[in-house]
Protein backbone atom coordinates (compact mmCIF):
# COMPACT_ATOMS: atom_id res chain seq x y z
CA UNK A 1 0.00 0.00 0.00
CA UNK A 2 1.20 3.34 -0.70
CA UNK A 3 0.89 5.98 1.29
CA UNK A 4 1.51 9.94 1.05
CA UNK A 5 2.13 11.75 3.86
CA UNK A 6 1.65 15.39 3.49
CA UNK A 7 2.96 17.88 5.74
CA UNK A 8 5.52 15.34 6.52
CA UNK A 9 8.40 17.06 8.12
CA UNK A 10 6.12 18.52 10.50
CA UNK A 11 5.48 17.43 14.38
CA UNK A 12 2.83 15.06 13.48
CA UNK A 13 3.31 14.04 9.87
CA UNK A 14 7.23 13.21 10.94
CA UNK A 15 5.88 10.79 13.89
CA UNK A 16 3.43 9.87 11.88
CA UNK A 17 5.60 8.87 8.29
CA UNK A 18 8.20 7.23 10.81
CA UNK A 19 5.96 4.96 12.24
CA UNK A 20 4.20 4.11 8.96
CA UNK A 21 7.59 2.99 7.62
CA UNK A 22 8.05 1.05 10.42
CA UNK A 23 5.13 -0.92 10.15
CA UNK A 24 6.00 -1.60 6.47
CA UNK A 25 4.27 0.41 4.46
CA UNK A 26 5.39 2.21 1.39
CA UNK A 27 5.76 5.92 2.58
CA UNK A 28 6.49 9.34 0.95
CA UNK A 29 6.34 12.80 2.58
CA UNK A 30 5.83 16.20 1.16
CA UNK A 31 6.36 19.49 2.92
CA UNK A 32 7.25 23.15 1.60
CA UNK A 33 9.11 23.79 5.05
CA UNK A 34 6.96 26.85 5.61
CA UNK A 35 9.31 29.47 8.28
CA UNK A 36 6.53 29.58 10.83
CA UNK A 37 9.10 27.70 12.73
CA UNK A 38 13.14 27.29 11.93
CA UNK A 39 13.27 24.81 8.46
CA UNK A 40 16.02 23.36 10.15
CA UNK A 41 14.67 22.30 13.23
CA UNK A 42 12.05 20.47 10.85
CA UNK A 43 14.72 18.73 8.62
CA UNK A 44 16.42 17.50 11.99
CA UNK A 45 13.20 16.45 13.34
CA UNK A 46 12.15 14.61 10.01
CA UNK A 47 16.05 13.00 9.58
CA UNK A 48 15.77 12.15 13.67
CA UNK A 49 12.68 9.75 13.40
CA UNK A 50 12.60 8.52 9.83
CA UNK A 51 16.21 8.01 10.06
CA UNK A 52 16.40 8.56 5.65
CA UNK A 53 13.62 5.74 5.03
CA UNK A 54 11.33 8.14 3.78
CA UNK A 55 11.35 10.24 0.50
CA UNK A 56 10.62 14.07 1.09
CA UNK A 57 9.63 15.96 -1.53
CA UNK A 58 9.70 19.89 -1.14
CA UNK A 59 7.24 21.87 -2.80
CA UNK A 60 4.70 24.07 -2.10
CA UNK A 61 0.87 22.23 -2.18
CA UNK A 62 -0.75 26.30 -3.40
CA UNK A 63 0.94 25.19 -6.66
CA UNK A 64 -1.54 22.80 -8.19
CA UNK A 65 0.13 22.11 -11.63
CA UNK A 66 3.00 20.20 -9.03
CA UNK A 67 0.85 19.35 -6.83
CA UNK A 68 -1.61 17.64 -9.55
CA UNK A 69 1.87 16.07 -11.75
CA UNK A 70 3.58 14.85 -8.36
CA UNK A 71 0.27 12.71 -6.96
CA UNK A 72 -0.02 11.09 -10.60
CA UNK A 73 3.66 10.08 -10.33
CA UNK A 74 3.17 8.70 -6.79
CA UNK A 75 0.04 7.11 -7.46
CA UNK A 76 -0.71 6.70 -3.64
CA UNK A 77 -4.05 4.48 -2.38
CA UNK A 78 -3.97 6.12 0.99
CA UNK A 79 -3.26 10.43 1.57
CA UNK A 80 -3.12 12.02 5.32
CA UNK A 81 -3.39 15.55 4.69
CA UNK A 82 -1.43 16.84 7.61
CA UNK A 83 -0.17 20.06 6.17
CA UNK A 84 -1.49 23.49 7.05
CA UNK A 85 -0.48 26.92 8.35
CA UNK A 86 -1.19 26.02 12.37
CA UNK A 87 -1.49 28.33 15.06
CA UNK A 88 -4.35 31.03 16.54
CA UNK A 89 -2.42 34.09 17.59
CA UNK A 90 -0.80 34.03 14.10
CA UNK A 91 -3.95 33.68 12.32
CA UNK A 92 -5.13 37.00 13.88
CA UNK A 93 -2.23 38.48 11.72
CA UNK A 94 -2.36 36.79 8.52
CA UNK A 95 -5.59 35.71 8.51
CA UNK A 96 -5.27 35.08 4.43
CA UNK A 97 -2.41 33.06 4.73
CA UNK A 98 -4.63 30.69 6.18
CA UNK A 99 -6.84 30.59 3.69
CA UNK A 100 -4.36 29.93 1.27
CA UNK A 101 -2.39 27.05 3.36
CA UNK A 102 -5.46 25.79 5.49
CA UNK A 103 -7.90 25.93 2.51
CA UNK A 104 -6.44 26.27 -1.03
CA UNK A 105 -3.57 24.33 -0.82
CA UNK A 106 -6.29 21.55 0.91
CA UNK A 107 -8.38 21.82 -2.32
CA UNK A 108 -5.28 20.66 -4.34
CA UNK A 109 -4.65 18.26 -2.37
CA UNK A 110 -7.95 16.70 -2.11
CA UNK A 111 -8.28 17.36 -6.03
CA UNK A 112 -4.91 15.64 -7.02
CA UNK A 113 -6.07 12.70 -5.23
CA UNK A 114 -8.91 11.65 -6.94
CA UNK A 115 -7.21 12.58 -9.76
CA UNK A 116 -4.62 10.03 -9.16
CA UNK A 117 -7.46 7.15 -8.01
CA UNK A 118 -6.81 7.54 -4.14
CA UNK A 119 -8.86 4.93 -2.04
CA UNK A 120 -8.92 6.82 1.59
CA UNK A 121 -8.15 10.62 1.89
CA UNK A 122 -7.43 11.25 5.84
CA UNK A 123 -7.57 15.00 6.97
CA UNK A 124 -6.12 17.04 9.77
CA UNK A 125 -8.84 19.25 11.64
CA UNK A 126 -8.58 20.62 15.02
CA UNK A 127 -10.66 20.58 18.02
CA UNK A 128 -10.79 24.72 17.35
CA UNK A 129 -13.65 24.29 15.12
CA UNK A 130 -15.81 23.82 18.04
CA UNK A 131 -15.58 26.90 19.34
CA UNK A 132 -15.41 28.69 23.02
CA UNK A 133 -17.87 26.31 24.64
CA UNK A 134 -16.48 25.65 28.30
CA UNK A 135 -15.09 22.70 30.21
CA UNK A 136 -17.53 20.09 28.63
CA UNK A 137 -17.16 17.05 26.59
CA UNK A 138 -17.22 18.15 22.53
CA UNK A 139 -18.86 15.77 20.39
CA UNK A 140 -18.46 15.76 16.91
CA UNK A 141 -21.80 16.82 16.22
CA UNK A 142 -21.59 20.13 18.42
CA UNK A 143 -19.05 21.96 15.61
CA UNK A 144 -21.81 24.20 13.89
CA UNK A 145 -18.73 27.10 12.54
CA UNK A 146 -19.09 29.57 15.68
CA UNK A 147 -15.27 29.38 15.86
CA UNK A 148 -13.74 32.31 17.48
CA UNK A 149 -10.26 32.72 15.37
CA UNK A 150 -9.43 32.63 11.88
CA UNK A 151 -7.56 29.03 11.93
CA UNK A 152 -10.10 27.87 13.01
CA UNK A 153 -12.87 29.25 10.35
CA UNK A 154 -10.20 27.57 7.97
CA UNK A 155 -10.25 24.52 9.44
CA UNK A 156 -13.86 24.40 9.69
CA UNK A 157 -14.03 25.37 5.87
CA UNK A 158 -11.26 22.76 4.79
CA UNK A 159 -13.77 20.43 6.38
CA UNK A 160 -16.43 21.12 3.98
CA UNK A 161 -14.26 20.91 0.91
CA UNK A 162 -13.40 17.63 2.16
CA UNK A 163 -16.90 16.03 2.12
CA UNK A 164 -17.80 17.80 -0.76
CA UNK A 165 -14.54 16.25 -2.51
CA UNK A 166 -15.22 13.23 -1.26
CA UNK A 167 -18.68 13.03 -3.03
CA UNK A 168 -17.18 14.31 -5.97
CA UNK A 169 -14.22 11.51 -6.29
CA UNK A 170 -15.94 8.98 -3.98
CA UNK A 171 -12.85 8.20 -2.00
CA UNK A 172 -13.11 7.07 1.58
CA UNK A 173 -13.11 10.68 4.12
CA UNK A 174 -11.65 11.12 7.22
CA UNK A 175 -11.16 13.53 9.08
CA UNK A 176 -9.81 13.85 12.84
CA UNK A 177 -9.94 16.95 14.92
CA UNK A 178 -6.96 16.75 17.45
CA UNK A 179 -7.12 17.95 20.85
CA UNK A 180 -3.82 19.65 21.68
CA UNK A 181 -1.17 17.33 20.97
CA UNK A 182 2.46 16.75 22.63
CA UNK A 183 5.57 15.19 22.65
CA UNK A 184 8.84 14.81 21.87
CA UNK A 185 9.61 17.42 18.83
CA UNK A 186 6.69 18.89 19.47
CA UNK A 187 5.86 22.29 17.88
CA UNK A 188 7.94 24.59 19.82
CA UNK A 189 4.92 27.52 19.60
CA UNK A 190 2.84 25.33 21.62
CA UNK A 191 2.10 26.18 25.60
CA UNK A 192 4.51 22.94 26.60
CA UNK A 193 7.39 23.50 23.78
CA UNK A 194 7.40 27.17 25.03
CA UNK A 195 7.68 26.25 28.28
CA UNK A 196 10.25 23.76 28.09
CA UNK A 197 12.99 26.16 25.89
CA UNK A 198 12.73 29.12 28.66
CA UNK A 199 12.59 26.73 31.23
CA UNK A 200 15.86 24.76 30.15
CA UNK A 201 16.71 28.70 29.80
CA UNK A 202 16.42 28.98 32.99
CA UNK A 203 13.69 31.63 32.29
CA UNK A 204 10.55 32.56 33.71
CA UNK A 205 7.67 31.15 31.95
CA UNK A 206 4.64 33.02 30.64
CA UNK A 207 1.20 31.99 31.56
CA UNK A 208 -1.93 33.75 29.64
CA UNK A 209 -5.09 34.49 31.36
CA UNK A 210 -6.58 32.34 34.69
CA UNK A 211 -8.27 29.11 34.76
CA UNK A 212 -7.50 27.28 31.42
CA UNK A 213 -7.86 23.77 30.32
CA UNK A 214 -6.77 21.54 27.24
CA UNK A 215 -7.21 18.22 26.51
CA UNK A 216 -3.43 17.34 26.24
CA UNK A 217 -3.12 13.98 23.77
CA UNK A 218 0.57 12.81 23.74
CA UNK A 219 1.81 11.90 20.34
CA UNK A 220 2.21 7.90 20.08
CA UNK A 221 -1.71 7.90 20.77
CA UNK A 222 -2.62 10.11 18.10
CA UNK A 223 -0.27 8.75 15.96
CA UNK A 224 -1.61 4.93 16.98
CA UNK A 225 -5.39 6.47 15.75
CA UNK A 226 -4.74 7.85 12.48
CA UNK A 227 -3.10 3.84 11.85
CA UNK A 228 -5.67 2.52 13.51
CA UNK A 229 -8.66 4.50 11.46
CA UNK A 230 -6.85 3.45 8.19
CA UNK A 231 -8.78 0.52 7.83
CA UNK A 232 -12.04 1.63 9.58
CA UNK A 233 -15.22 -0.08 7.74
CA UNK A 234 -18.12 1.67 6.65
CA UNK A 235 -16.53 3.62 4.06
CA UNK A 236 -18.12 6.81 4.50
CA UNK A 237 -16.76 10.67 5.47
CA UNK A 238 -16.59 10.51 9.08
CA UNK A 239 -15.21 12.74 11.97
CA UNK A 240 -13.34 11.81 14.51
CA UNK A 241 -12.04 13.54 18.00
CA UNK A 242 -8.52 12.03 18.29
CA UNK A 243 -7.91 13.62 22.36
CA UNK A 244 -6.99 12.17 25.57
CA UNK A 245 -10.66 12.15 26.47
CA UNK A 246 -9.21 14.21 30.14
CA UNK A 247 -8.67 17.86 30.09
CA UNK A 248 -5.58 19.00 32.00
CA UNK A 249 -6.05 22.14 33.82
CA UNK A 250 -3.28 25.56 33.64
CA UNK A 251 -2.30 24.38 37.04
CA UNK A 252 -2.06 21.08 36.92
CA UNK A 253 0.07 21.57 33.82
CA UNK A 254 2.24 24.31 35.73
CA UNK A 255 2.50 21.28 39.40
CA UNK A 256 3.79 18.85 36.68
CA UNK A 257 5.96 20.91 35.23
CA UNK A 258 7.78 22.11 38.36
CA UNK A 259 8.40 18.80 39.09
CA UNK A 260 10.84 18.67 36.98
CA UNK A 261 11.91 22.07 37.30
CA UNK A 262 11.52 23.17 41.13
CA UNK A 263 12.51 26.78 40.48
CA UNK A 264 10.14 27.56 38.03
CA UNK A 265 9.23 31.08 37.90
CA UNK A 266 5.72 32.16 36.24
CA UNK A 267 4.46 35.36 35.42
CA UNK A 268 0.58 35.87 34.62
CA UNK A 269 -0.37 38.11 31.37
CA UNK A 270 -4.12 38.93 29.97
CA UNK A 271 -6.27 36.18 28.02
CA UNK A 272 -4.84 36.13 24.22
CA UNK A 273 -8.06 37.15 21.88
CA UNK A 274 -8.30 33.69 19.95
CA UNK A 275 -8.00 31.37 22.21
CA UNK A 276 -10.34 28.90 24.20
CA UNK A 277 -11.14 28.92 27.43
CA UNK A 278 -10.81 24.57 27.58
CA UNK A 279 -11.21 21.54 25.47
CA UNK A 280 -12.19 18.51 26.33
CA UNK A 281 -12.68 15.31 23.17
CA UNK A 282 -15.36 12.99 23.72
CA UNK A 283 -13.51 10.28 21.74
CA UNK A 284 -16.25 7.88 22.04
CA UNK A 285 -16.83 7.38 18.26
CA UNK A 286 -13.69 6.61 17.43
CA UNK A 287 -13.45 4.14 20.04
CA UNK A 288 -16.39 2.48 18.52
CA UNK A 289 -15.30 2.84 15.20
CA UNK A 290 -11.36 1.89 14.87
CA UNK A 291 -10.92 0.72 18.83
CA UNK A 292 -9.70 4.21 19.71
CA UNK A 293 -8.17 4.29 23.01
CA UNK A 294 -5.00 6.85 24.36
CA UNK A 295 -2.43 4.79 26.52
CA UNK A 296 -0.31 7.42 27.86
CA UNK A 297 -0.94 9.55 31.17
CA UNK A 298 -0.35 13.23 31.06
CA UNK A 299 2.22 12.93 34.10
CA UNK A 300 4.15 10.46 31.89
CA UNK A 301 3.75 11.75 28.75
CA UNK A 302 5.34 15.35 29.92
CA UNK A 303 8.29 13.25 32.05
CA UNK A 304 8.83 11.57 28.59
CA UNK A 305 8.64 15.12 26.50
CA UNK A 306 11.10 16.68 29.61
CA UNK A 307 14.08 13.57 29.00
CA UNK A 308 13.65 14.98 25.54
CA UNK A 309 13.56 18.19 25.48
CA UNK A 310 16.93 18.10 28.22
CA UNK A 311 18.85 15.96 25.62
CA UNK A 312 17.60 17.73 22.24
CA UNK A 313 16.93 21.11 22.87
CA UNK A 314 19.84 22.62 24.73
Amino acid sequence: MKIVVTGGAGFIGSHLAARLSGLGYDVAAVDCFHPYYPAERKARQFQALTGGRVPLARFDLLDREQTMRWFAQCRPDVVYHLAALPGVPYSLEEPLAYIDYDIKATVNVLAAAGEAGAAHVLFASSSSVYGDRGNVPLREEMADGRVVSPYAAAKYGAESFCHAYAHLYGYQMTIFRYFTVYGPWGRPDMAIGTFLHRLLAGEEIVVYGKGTARDYTYIDDIVEGMIAALHRSGGRSEVFNLGAGAPVTMEQLLAELRKHFPDMKIVHAPERKGDVKATWADITKAERAFGYRPNVPFAEGLARTVAWAREYER
